[in-house]
């Protein structure tokens, strides 16, 4: 059993907390950072496991020493130790490995609840005492630490990087991102053995910094055959329009409206998402509700455009919305009436005079009323409704 099973209540809290917030719109958070953990525990220990002692009333159940090498972050109850005993069997899966563990103190009591697994080389301490001290310091001074470890030997220490990418905002990554090596970036691209899942983040980045000569670069690499980013092809897409963006965003558009299987129609929708929402100098919005015109023509994925569409109060577009109520290709998925309903009742409210979303809630409330009920108290903090407007009052007769 591993410490990171211990305490899982208290990771899952950590989880939530990360995904609440704002992050990167093309990147994947996996968890807290290990920046943000340090504030959560009361002490943070990295050392050697020996000793290790089940109790069999239970799985888990034991003693385990931990031989202390560094101390992240210190406490009264080790003060002076050079040795502590863990209230948990933990047996190491291989030898030439050391642990990093965060604990709580509860009730006098040390109560380890996330432990890492490293190599004995691991270079683990040095890099949380470091992102610890840049903790307080700017968000681009911190992004700027933690770049230089995304592509660590150490998987924990490189997820734990690109977490920090991740779960920052988008302004946050591409201010420092103008300020990055476009060859280091455009080399891990290149590099086959670089996780698909850093490929989002890597595109964006290099659309931020590179020049429009690395758009050329990044074609290439879309063009090969023998490459894949499905992982990560939205940001690839990304930076190859910031670079060069009529080639770019006409190859986005031949994907789209080429026979893409899902993973690529999403992507494309996550590339113009970003053009809408931050970089419309690039793209104009007119050109984006192009693609999603496209992409809500395709029965399969058409819910999530018109999603969008609704965030966006893109109301001009409702009879196009609508329309597809009346299509056997989307109409027969309830996702995609879910979605267009969802449309016409935000459209309705924020515009008195769209008598033609009116009119469609009107017959879906004769259809099903309580569904329509059920969805209007969804989307009323989202979109507040017309107040109705109350006759004046008529004077007395004299």
């Amino acid at each position: 059993m591993t410490l990171r099973s211990l305490g899982a209540a208290a990771v899952v809290g950590l989880l939530l907390c990360a995904a609440a917030a704002s992050a990167c719109p093309l990147c994947n958070p996996t968890g807290t950072t290990f920046a943000n953990e340090v504030a959560q525990a009361d002490l943070i220990l990295y050392g050697t496991l020996s000793n290790a002692k089940g109790d069999p009333t239970g799985a888990g159940k034991g003693s385990t020493d931990l031989a202390i090498e560094v101390v992240i972050k210190s406490h009264d109850m080790v003060k002076g130790k050079k040795t502590i005993t863990i209230p948990r069997y933990v047996q190491p899966s291989a030898k030439n490995v050391k642990y990093l563990i965060f604990f709580n103190i509860t009730n006098g009591q040390l109560d380890p609840y996330r432990g890492e697994e490293v190599p004995a080389d691991s270079n683990l301490p040095k890099y949380l005492q470091g992102a610890i001290e840049v903790r307080q310091k700017d968000i681009t001074t911190r992004l700027r630490y933690f770049f230089d470890y995304l592509e660590d030997k150490d998987v924990v220490i490189s997820s734990d990087a690109y977490n920090e990418f991740a779960v920052a905002d988008y302004k946050e990554v591409s201010d420092v991102a103008k300020k990055l090596p476009a060859e280091t970036i455009l080399k891990w691209l290149k590099d086959p053995n670089t996780r698909g899942s850093r490929f989002g983040l890597y595109g964006l980045m290099l659309g931020h910094c590179g020049k429009q000569s690395d758009a050329k670069a990044i074609r290439e690499l879309l063009d090969d055959k023998d490459r894949s980013f499905s992982s990560g092809l939205d940001g690839v897409l990304a930076g190859y329009i910031m670079l060069d963006p009529k080639p770019g965003w006409d190859y986005l558009v031949h994907l789209v409206k080429s026979d893409s299987e899902f993973p690529v129609k999403y992507a494309v929708l996550r590339t113009a998402r970003v053009f809408w929402e931050f970089r419309n100098d690039v793209i104009p919005h007119k050109q984006v509700l192009e693609v999603l015109k496209i992409l809500m023509d395709q029965p399969d994925i058409a819910d999530m455009p018109i999603e969008d569409l609704r965030k966006w109060k893109v109301w001009e577009l409702t009879p196009v919305v609508l329309g597809y109520a009346d299509k056997a290709t989307h109409n027969t998925i309830p996702i995609n009436n879910r979605a267009i309903l969802k449309f016409a009742i935000a459209a309705s409210w924020a515009d008195t005079k769209n008598t033609v979303a009116a009119n469609f809630v009107a017959e879906a409330k004769k259809k099903d009323a309580r569904r329509v009920e059920f969805l209007e108290e969804l989307l009323k903090d989202e979109v507040k409704p017309a107040t109705d407007l109350k006759p004046a009052a008529t004077k007395p007769n004299k």
